[in-house]
């Protein structure tokens, strides 16, 4: 079944409940990093065009259920307000009387934001009373959040309990096709490529995709649990050994369902790792076994070379989780190496969240790739086939 979307109903003259995932970092009131709210424009725009009443509602951090200034969301409407060339009424409370005034006095196509949800502890805990309160001002709720779309709140799920016309924006409808059909159905052939630190993270999203994939690269601290799991020896590196099993069924599944599973063949490793000085000791690069004393923190320049190989031979690729420390420029060879190869590819390429966002962002390449996540664990989530709470509670067509 397809979602339904904003396109899919009438919004002129309603009022119109959207959630939004404005949960951006901000440092002394300042925000850092706006790409969570770029991407919710395009749904924001359609309902002022489409002459809706917009109200806007986010988290920001954990306020713990308290009223913190520290996590208000009124930078963020200044902030909107000069992207839309438009004013951005900001509410000091997300129910009650100051809400129910500041609806009652617009005018179509006016944008209101409303405080942080996450200042009542009442929306984490899926209140039944509170979603109503939230639902109280609105004929239609938008999800347009995916990176909450995993968690059962109240702003998220609980509320459209209480509205009778639930539907998807722009950006939950990107991300439903890219990690969704395009993942399900891909254009072959599709190449996975994993990253990040735990194997216990990813496993179950790797053995879903074992269903799917013609090939998955690994890299990260992940491929030295799976190097435990060959019989071979890493050294200081980061592993878990408590997950050694665990990668031998998953070795033996692709071998057993015919998918390339790739392992690095060699490693950038150090004899002193401080994350936070963001230094290494003295670096090589080895083949085979990591001696002890030593640790690996990126893939060597063969895998590099082997990994672009399949990356430039795929129609659909789709990358979640770094190749190794990316933060530091000494191992950030080849995270960087590989957001390349993936914009520099003809395929669709879709980057899954979180950690392979930053990398490419940081890469410069960006603007190269077919799709980039807002979801960290929602897109980990979904891809594991596991229903969204969110997405769920939306209508269907």
């Amino acid at each position: 079944m397809a979602t339904k979307t904003i396109e899919d109903v009438t919004v002129t003259g309603k009022r119109v409940l959207v959630r939004v995932d404005f949960n951006v970092p901000l440092e002394n009131g300042q925000i850092t990093d706006e790409s969570r709210i770029v991407a919710a424009l395009p749904t924001i725009q359609y309902l002022i065009e489409h002459k809706a009443k917009v109200i806007l509602c986010s988290h920001l951090g954990r306020p713990k259920g308290k009223r913190n200034p520290e996590f208000s969301l009124a930078p963020i409407a200044t902030d909107l307000a000069t992207r839309l060339g438009k004013p951005v009424r900001f509410v000091s409370d997300c129910i009650g009387a100051p809400v129910a005034e500041a609806v009652s006095a617009m005018g179509d196509g006016d944008v209101i934001l409303l405080e942080n949800v996450r200042y009542y502890n009442e929306e984490t805990d899926n209140d039944p009373e509170f979603a109503k309160a939230l639902a109280a001002n609105a004929d239609i709720y938008v999800n347009d959040a995916f990176g909450t779309a995993h968690r059962a709140h109240a702003s998220t799920e609980g509320v459209t309990r209480f509205i009778d016309t639930n539907v998807c924006g722009f950006l939950i409808g990107k991300e439903l096709t890219f990690l969704g059909d395009k993942t399900a159905n891909p254009e072959r052939p599709f190449v996975v490529i994993l990253g990040g630190a735990k194997v216990s993270d990813k496993i179950t999203v790797i053995d879903a995709l074992l269903d799917r994939a013609d090939t998955i690269l690994i890299g990260g601290a992940m491929a030295y649990t799976f190097r435990l799991a060959l019989g071979g020896k890493v050294g200081d590196s980061l592993s878990e050994p408590d997950k050694v099993e665990t990668a031998k069924a998953a070795l033996e599944k692709a071998k057993a369902k015919g998918v390339t599973f790739l392992l690095p063949t060699d490693n950038l490793v150090c004899n002193k790792l401080d994350f936070g000085g963001k230094t290494l000791g003295e670096t090589k690069i080895i083949s085979g076994d990591i001696d002890d004393g030593w640790e690996g923190v990126d893939i060597g320049p063969e895998t590099i070379a082997a990994y672009t190989a399949e990356i430039e031979a795929a129609s659909t690729v789709l990358w979640n989780g770094p190749m190794g420390i990316f933060e530091i420029e000494e191992s950030s060879k080849g995270s960087f190496a590989i957001a390349e190869a993936v914009a520099k590819s003809d395929c669709i390429s879709i980057i899954g969240g979180g950690d392979s966002v930053k990398a490419v962002k940081q890469s410069g390449v960006s603007d190269q790739v077919s799709f980039m996540s807002t979801g960290g664990g929602a897109s980990l989530e979904f891809l594991e086939g596991k229903a969204l709470p969110g997405v769920v509670a939306l209508d269907q067509k």
